[in-house]
């Protein structure tokens, strides 16, 4: 019989399996002599630089391109917009 996880279920999996990774390394962190306590430091700024931080990444789409259609606003409707293609 397969079983299926819920989403929730899987996200609770997720993050204790997080924690437990976290909980090993800073106790495989507690054995190591102080200038090796450093090289971990920087390893972990030089991941954070290259990857990014978990607050850093952008989470869903960017509207950055939002308004730059407004000046036709006056002259078309969105229906028009979309199937006009030379406008």
């Amino acid at each position: 019989m397969v079983l299926f996880l819920s989403v929730q279920e899987n996200q609770k999996n997720l993050m204790e399996g997080m924690i437990m990774y976290e909980k090993e390394i800073e106790l495989k962190i507690r054995e190591l002599p102080e200038d090796l306590k450093r090289e971990v430091l920087d390893y972990i700024e030089f991941l954070l630089q290259k990857y990014g931080t978990k607050k850093t990444r952008p989470k869903g789409f960017k509207f950055d391109w939002e308004g730059s259609l407004s000046e036709l606003r006056d002259k078309f409707t969105s229906v028009e917009l979309q199937h006009n293609k030379k406008i």
